[in-house]
């Protein structure tokens, strides 16, 4: 990309290995807009001097949807190779990294609870996220099957939280499919 510092990683850096699933599927809480809220200001303080986005996403930024209780926060910043913009004043500010790969960074908190998930304003990450957020939110039947695909997979075990994620693929893809149609 036109712009960059230097060239981005080719490969996925996962801090710590693979992790099993330790959290189950909870009633949605509205507390979890609040706890979105404080990690939103406390990054905007951290980043206070960068050109920042900062987004609620995931399943607990959906109304009314039963998620696993952690606050996802989608951070968007100019160049993702620059990650001395962004990654030290994260770090400070009590994140740890998790996850460095192509075009994404993700910094969570030390209790897990909250993932922040850094990508360029333009990635295309970013419109998928928004658009699945979105159809839950507005689609009662979409947020049905998403909410019974999670509960159904969260009876299993799973020895990597990736494997829980890669398995809601399919019910994903169709929902955003369905989004990209209602929108022509």
């Amino acid at each position: 990309m036109p712009g960059r510092r230097r060239p981005d990683v080719t490969s996925l850096e996962l801090v710590g290995g693979p992790e099993p699933v330790t959290v189950g599927i909870r009633d949605y809480d509205p507390s979890w807009r609040l706890a979105f809220a404080e990690h939103r200001d406390r990054i905007r303080l951290a980043l206070a001097d960068r050109y920042v986005e900062i987004t609620h996403i995931g399943s607990t930024s959906v109304p009314g949807l039963a998620a696993k209780p952690i606050i996802d926060v989608l951070v968007t910043v100019e160049d993702i190779t620059a990650e001395e913009d962004y990654l030290d004043a994260l770090l400070r500010s009590g994140y740890e990294l998790r996850v460095r790969e192509p075009g994404h960074r993700l910094v969570r908190t030390p209790e897990r609870n909250v993932h922040v998930h850094v990508y360029e304003h333009d990635a295309r990450a970013v419109d998928e996220y928004l658009l699945l957020r979105d159809r839950l939110r507005t689609d009662a039947a979409d947020r049905a099957l998403y909410e019974q695909t999670k509960r159904e997979l969260m009876q299993r075990d799973w020895e990597d939280m990736n494997a829980y994620a890669d398995a809601k693929t399919a019910v994903i893809d169709a929902i955003k499919e369905r989004a990209r149609a209602a929108r022509r």
